[in-house]
């Protein structure tokens, strides 16, 4: 899935992106390996091929999901501040999701939550919230 340039999305944008799938991951208060394994994985394979924005070294914007995720993992702020950060985010930029954007959204989210011996409740939780948040 392409956009076309001007639909080209920010480094703004993955940094959002990253503090939802951090909130994910770390609505359990423990990120696990397996949740950052599974994070990587789907960036390189589903996000990087999104779009061609890069930054200025050449870095594909995508990983910028992952440099948030990283650095939040080790700030370690509340998963539900991380979640409303990305909620301010969307509501503020609602172009940006599109059905195909927020599909990919909702498919590494539930891939991060189930990495790790399946969904516990924390993870459900806000799981559920997000499916709200992503048809609304």
């Amino acid at each position: 899935m392409k956009l076309s340039k001007k639909q080209s999305l920010t480094e703004e944008f993955y940094s959002s992106i990253g503090k939802l799938f951090y909130a994910v991951a770390a609505s359990d208060k423990v990120v696990r390996v397996e949740e950052i394994r599974t994070l990587k994985e789907l960036v390189k394979e589903k996000w990087v091929p999104v779009d061609n924005a890069t930054d200025e070294y050449g870095t594909d914007e995508a990983y910028k999901i992952e440099i948030a995720f990283d650095w939040l993992q080790e700030n370690d702020p509340e998963a539900a501040w991380a979640f409303n950060e990305f909620e301010e985010y969307k509501k503020e930029h609602q172009k940006a999701f599109t059905p195909e954007i927020n599909q990919l959204i909702w498919e590494t989210a539930d891939a991060i939550a189930a990495s790790f011996s399946g969904k516990n409740k924390s993870e459900l939780i806000m799981l559920s919230k997000l499916k709200i948040l992503l048809t609304n």
